[in-house]
């Protein structure tokens, strides 16, 4: 698989008066087309951070990252929006849209100057909500949506961007466990199906130890360990994520529990 998105010794923080207070340094990470790679770590160690650096919302301290070879500050913004789609975890003002109008915005980054559709902008609207499964419901409000209809929709509208990555930043924090289960399963597929590359940050360690095809683990001393689950298993990476000593990983359930 090729790598589209890479870090080169990025560090990323915040700022606190005229303070710089970084949370992660020196990355060192790949994301590659069709995979699926869920980034994992405590609250507060910094996934969202890292998420916005690699979209470019935030600049970071220190380092780069690189889309195709292209440093991400020198990508115009019109230009990176036809490279990402991000999902974010704020709930969306879109009550009063349609699915299909929710959807259609996703359509911005390719259309003239005022936003009108062709036949094909059409159509690719059409194929993303099919590919989330919500067809039935193309012509319901957004208001009358479940939490998870309404979190397969955003995924739609990044998918009718028609980039080659997508970026979620907890796209199952607010939902049952049926419809988490069900939207991990929809981002795999996609990946591998429509050879996306998907990275998103989770507190759902075992549906991504069982979806992922990668994951990116923040341990309790901030460093970033990558790999495959069966190699952060093996080598007991999965016991770095806290450092709370009662709290241990089992492999027999894929989850943490209390000594």
């Amino acid at each position: 698989m090729a790598t589209i998105l890479n870090t080169q010794n990025l560090s990323v923080g915040y700022s606190r008066g005229h303070e710089k207070v970084t949370l992660l340094n020196g990355l060192n990470l790949s994301l590659e087309e069709g995979s699926l790679v869920a980034l994992l770590g405590r609250n507060g160690a910094g996934k969202s951070t890292l998420l916005r650096a690699l979209t470019n919302s935030d600049r970071p301290i220190e380092g780069s990252v690189i889309i195709n070879g292209c440093e991400i500050s020198g990508i115009s913004l019109k230009e990176r929006s036809r490279l990402i789609g991000l999902v974010a975890t704020d709930h969306i003002a879109a009550g009063g849209l349609t699915v299909t109008e929710l959807v259609e915005m996703g359509r911005q980054p390719h259309t003239g100057f005022l936003g009108r559709l062709n036949k094909d902008d059409k159509q690719t609207v059409n194929d993303a909500i099919e590919s989330v499964g919500m067809t039935h419901k193309a012509n319901s409000y957004v208001a009358q949506l479940s939490d998870g209809e309404r979190q397969k929709c955003m995924i739609a509208r990044a998918l009718a961007q028609q980039t080659p990555i997508i970026i979620l930043d907890e796209p199952t924090a607010f939902l049952d466990v049926a419809s988490r289960i069900e939207t991990m399963r929809l981002l795999h597929k996609l990946a591998h199906e429509q050879n996306k590359a998907v990275l998103l940050s989770s507190h759902d360690v075992s549906q991504s130890l069982m979806l992922a095809d990668s994951l990116w683990l923040i341990t309790a001393e901030r460093n970033v360990v990558q790999g495959t689950p069966q190699e952060l298993i093996a080598s007991g990476a999965m016991n770095t994520l806290f450092d709370n000593k009662n709290i241990e990983f089992n492999p027999s359930i894929l989850d943490y529990q209390h000594k």
